[in-house]
């Protein structure tokens, strides 16, 4: 396998495109487990998506390179990112935030009982968070527990960068996050990346959703300070005083 092309570079993870296929490395030679979680869960997703206008690109495989490292290869989609097509053209944002909200409705209608739980994924990332006392986390996880159980498949990172438009359609990438669960959890947190992100749509894209969805705002916004718990394991310094004031409310009006 020749790795050409760098196209996207973390502390985790490097990405490659070459003839069509792009090359996703797990840097540590460890995460094998990492590799293969995402590869399954993005294949379960595939299998589900495969009668939904919503795209995503296909796993290709999975494989070991001569140096240890672990690496899944899939369909490299070019175009142009809903990111990029806001930027380009403000004055169709409000089609694109239309367009964000009918994505992830068709998501929602997706049922994936193989997946992983976002419940339990959030109380884990509650439950190891430094950043907070006890009692808040007592308070997180009640709140966490007493949510409706659902299996909805939710995206868990859909935001306009993780969305590509071109002439074949619309495809949604970077399924590592992606698990069964509660509908309005999945929309809590697009609201939350769009605060961090886009500030300026973040408002216009929960009304929309909620009326689209026929859901109660005060529903989605009840999820806030758990998706804010979730995201402050991530430890980025530029978002705490964000997460932590959500964390802080109890209820919103």
């Amino acid at each position: 396998m020749e790795l050409k092309n760098l196209i996207a570079r973390s502390e985790e993870i490097e990405v490659y495109a070459n003839d069509g296929v792009a090359i996703k490395v797990f840097n540590n030679p460890a995460h094998k487990e990492k590799c293969l979680y995402e590869a399954l869960t993005q294949a379960r997703v595939e299998t589900t998506l495969v009668n939904s206008w919503v795209k995503m690109p296909a796993v290709r495989e999975v494989s070991v390179l001569p140096d240890g490292r672990w690496a899944i290869s899939m369909d490299h989609i070019e175009g142009k990112t809903m990111a990029e097509l806001m930027k380009e053209d403000p004055s169709k944002i409000d089609l694109y935030i239309d367009k964000l909200v009918e994505i992830q409705i068709e998501l929602h209608q997706q049922y994936m009982p193989l997946l992983s739980k976002l419940k339990d994924k959030m109380s884990r990332q509650i439950k190891s968070l430094g950043a907070i006392d006890e009692i808040k986390k007592y308070e997180l996880l009640t709140r966490l527990d007493s949510m409706p159980k659902h299996i909805k498949l939710c995206h868990g990172n859909l935001s306009p960068e993780n969305i590509i438009i071109n002439d074949d359609g619309v495809y949604v990438i970077d399924w590592v996050a992606a698990r069964q669960g509660n509908a309005s959890a999945d929309s809590a947190r697009t609201y939350l990346l769009l605060c961090l992100e886009h500030p300026e749509i973040a408002d216009k894209y929960l009304d929309k959703f909620c009326l689209a969805s026929t859901t109660s705002k005060r529903y989605v916004q009840a999820w806030l300070p758990i998706v804010a718990a979730a995201q402050l394991i991530k430890g980025k310094p530029e978002e705490k005083e964000l997460l932590m004031k959500w964390i802080d409310v109890v209820d919103y009006e």
